[in-house]
């Protein structure tokens, strides 16, 4: 490798400050003189969404407010005039123009009820004219049944001008997210507007980089950008060990970069970049760390994400007191103390209470996993029919919803079936003849997955495990007459013990009758009427008589799944009406007795871990745990018979979409749909097995990843270049490309953490080669050559995985 090209660093445009520790500034940007709408007052007079609703002003904090250490400009006292400004393509302007280490706002969007996320696009606009994109995935202010989770949460919002209030919860959110810092950003426009759904700013902050005139400097300018007491553990010395999550910065822009040159000495590198292992450990009342963080290669404008193990005997303490986080070089010197950072105990026992419950978060296991396998298996799966782009497992609603000749499903069913055969007539026909938990296993440890999720019960109500004396509509007792969760679960535990298990559940049930008193939308409860006659009632087989559908069925359902199934991952569906508070409580206990740590979704209702979008990837990264899940039918989940094998995900859609999800930070979990008799089909199992051979030799660029800084991909390509996404550990850089590179080159422009020693290598399944990489030093563009017969036994993605040599200090 070399680098070429050299422009000198005191040619630019910086000023001079001290470089071996600096803090983690934010400077707030001036958006008020922007503003022209009032989203909050005391009486309901605001009009945040031009529709005479708005939030309550005594529940929102008062300026300044800071979150996750950056402080922004809220009103001293809101309700007292315009708070914030409805994104319409306005230009904000920087007072000067500055290299920004990352930008951070508070927004909210304006839709609500059902409505979905919506993509809201900036423009950062630099000192040399060039522009960049940069995209929101945005939140509106409530959702429901599914829920939104905001940093600022509210217990109702006014309608109707104050005239009446919705308890709904509303909510205001926080987004970090990286700049490019090759050139000056001068100023930021603003998305423009969408009636549909209208994006409101609250405050926006910059962080700005930290400069030097020189390369004479002993270490670059490093800075703590958080550093997080989690409720993630793990077993050190036989206790738990409280892991916190420290995120190191490197201040200097990523200009700084172009000072290094094919002759650089060990000296400028260090003077731009961490290049020896450094280590952070925490110091404070109570606190012992028991193994330190390591940080091998840090560049400009780069962020680090490392846990520290500690003993924190602070359990009991109601504060906890604060700590320092102390950074050490290769020689044990301190380069970096950081002190003040608020310290917070391990939850030793977990109470219903929100305020407990919402300080829990994805286990480290979960976050490592990244890949994970969705079963849709149940009565559905005997008519396995939907129409175009509808899910087949949703057959008993449309069966009945329009119950007449404009629903496709009514007449494939009055044709296919007659109209005295009915859904709960299906039953007996989904046998699990052929179901074989061991074989089912073996193909998921076969394509890659790490964890897998099985539908327990759907929204009609059929459950796969037994559910006791709460109702017997279930598989225990009809179909099969097998708990087939159990046999699954158990199978997967014994076989294979690393696989992690989860269970989803539908909180409502579309014809329940005892869901009635609580039915909305889509999910109304009550007896269903015979979609070929509407004068009779149809029956809800298996059902029992019951007190209350939450206390006697619901809760006590989930409550099975976690105590007896050891389920891992409660993933719920739809929300509503629940119990989760008490569920979660009862759930993270019964785990943390048992040595293990487990995780629930954003679909029950209350205090979710991560979010849980459908056929979804994201246009940049969302620092907060995220799982996208589809099918490997381009529209269902549940099998449809009517899908070609053509139409199925092959390889290549199932490992692109993995790459992408997983370099924004997201996991993806990638849904079968079982026959009614248990077996997976060969298109299904063909993109499976696909996969996990492409895993085998590529797996390190996806499992224990972490997304990178500074963005998830090249926002800016070579014509024809093929798409790239890149992915980090602490000792390797990942570069994936979604098609072989042409003429036996790819080039990259953006500028990647590569540095002189480093070595590149292309992942195959023959093994690993290494390939020559050159950096223009100027420009940072990236030159890979590929000789053409390396490329020839890959397939679906081209893994490149750079190690970066460690120097001695």
């Amino acid at each position: 490798m070399r680098y070429s090209s050299a422009v000198i660093l005191s040619c630019l445009p910086f000023v001079s400050v001290a470089v071996t520790a600096s803090q983690y500034l934010s400077v707030s940007l001036a958006l008020s003189s922007l503003f022209d709408n009032q989203a909050a007052s005391a009486d309901g007079s605001a009009d945040f969404d031009a529709h005479g609703a708005s939030f309550d002003s005594q529940y929102l904090p008062p300026g300044p407010w800071v979150y996750d250490g950056i402080t922004y400009d809220f009103p001293k006292t809101w309700g007292e005039g315009n708070d914030n400004v409805v994104a319409n393509g306005q230009v904000l302007r920087l007072d000067t123009p500055t290299y920004v280490h990352e930008l951070h706002m508070v927004y909210s969007g304006d839709a609500s009820g059902s409505a979905h996320e919506f993509v809201a696009n900036f423009v950062l606009n630099f000192a040399d004219n060039s522009t960049q994109q940069l995209q929101l995935y945005a939140k509106n202010w409530w959702r429901w049944p599914i829920l939104n989770w905001g940093v600022i949460r509210t217990p109702y919002s006014f309608i109707a001008n104050g005239a009446q209030k919705n308890f709904n919860a509303s909510q205001i959110y926080q987004w970090s997210t990286a700049i490019p810092s090759e050139q000056p950003l001068t100023s930021i426009t603003l998305p423009p507007l969408s009636t549909a759904h209208r994006l409101h700013l609250f405050a926006m902050a910059v962080s700005p980089s930290t400069s030097a005139t020189s390369t004479s400097t002993a270490a670059p300018p490093l800075a703590i950008r958080r550093a997080r007491f989690t409720t993630r553990w793990d077993t050190v010395r036989g206790a738990r060990a409280q892991a916190v999550e420290v995120t190191l910065a490197n201040m200097l822009p990523s200009a700084a970069f172009s000072s290094l040159t094919s002759t650089s000495t060990e000296n400028t590198s260090a003077a731009l970049a961490i290049t020896t292992p450094h280590t952070i450990e925490l110091i404070g009342p109570g606190l012992t760390t028991l193994s330190r963080g390591v940080v091998q290669r840090l560049v400009p404008g780069d962020q680090a994400r490392v846990d520290v193990l500690v003993a924190n005997t602070n359990a009991n303490s109601a504060g906890g007191g604060t700590a320092t986080v102390v950074v050490r070089d290769a020689r044990g010197q301190v380069v970096l103390s950081s002190a003040g950072w608020a310290m917070a105990p391990l939850v030793e026992s977990w109470t219903a209470e929100k305020e407990v419950l919402e300080r829990h978060e994805t286990p480290t296991w979960w976050n490592g996993a990244k890949f994970g396998i969705f079963i849709h298996w149940g009565v559905y799966s005997v008519p396995a029919w939907g129409p175009p782009k509808m899910y087949a497992e949703w057959y008993d609603w449309y069966l009945r919803n329009p119950a007449n000749a404009t629903g496709p499903t009514w007449e494939h069913h009055l044709d296919t079936y007659g109209p005295t055969v009915s859904y709960e007539d299906f039953i007996a026909n989904f046998t699990a003849s052929a179901f074989d938990a061991g074989k089912w296993v073996s193909l998921f440890e076969k394509a890659g997955a790490k964890y897998f999720v099985v539908v327990t019960k759907h929204h009609d109500g059929f459950s796969l495990f037994d559910t006791g004396n709460t109702t017997q509509r279930s598989s225990v007792h009809f179909g099969p007459k097998r708990d087939l969760v159990a046999e699954l679960l158990d199978t997967a535990k014994k076989q294979a013990p690393g696989l992690h298990r989860g269970t989803y559940y539908s909180l409502p049930e579309w014809f329940n009758p005892d869901y009635a008193k609580y039915g909305f939308g889509q999910w109304p409860g009550g007896v269903a009427r015979d979609a070929f006659n509407a004068s009779l009632v149809q029956s809800y087989t298996g059902a029992l008589p019951l007190g209350d559908y939450i206390d006697d069925l619901q809760l006590p359902h989930m409550l099975e799944l976690a105590t007896k199934y050891d389920t891992e991952i409660m993933w719920c569906d739809i929300g509503g009406p629940n119990r989760t508070l008490e569920f979660a409580a009862q759930f993270y206990n019964h785990a943390q007795l048992q040595g293990r740590q487990v995780t629930m979704n954003n679909r029950c209702g209350n205090v979710p871990d991560f979010e849980t979008p459908e056929y979804a990837t994201f246009g940049s990264i969302q620092p907060t745990s995220w799982e996208s899940s589809e099918g490997m039918d381009p529209f269902s989940y549940g099998l449809n018979a009517v899908t070609n094998a053509s139409q199925y995900k092959n390889a290549t859609t199932i490992v692109q979409t993995l790459v992408d999800i997983v370099s924004k930070n997201g996991n993806f979990l990638l849904d079968i749909g079982p026959t009614a008799e248990g077996e997976i089909i060969e298109a299904m199992m063909e993109g499976l097995l696909d996969t996990g051979a492409w895993l085998d030799y590529s797996g390190s660029c996806i499992y224990d990843t972490n997304y990178w800084f500074p963005g998830s991909q090249d926002a800016n390509p070579p014509p024809g270049a093929p798409a790239v996404r890149f992915l980090t550990t602490p000792t390797t850089f990942c570069i994936v490309a979604f098609a072989p590179p042409a003429n036996g080159q790819l080039v990259i422009n953006k500028r990647v953490p590569l540095l002189p020693g480093d070595s590149l290598r292309l992942l195959r399944p023959s093994g690993g080669v290494e390939v020559p990489w050159t950096v223009d030093a100027g420009t940072g563009q990236l030159v890979v050559s590929i000789p053409e017969g390396a490329l020839a036994d890959g397939r679906f993605a081209w893994a490149l995985e750079a190690t970066y040599a460690v120097e001695s200090d």
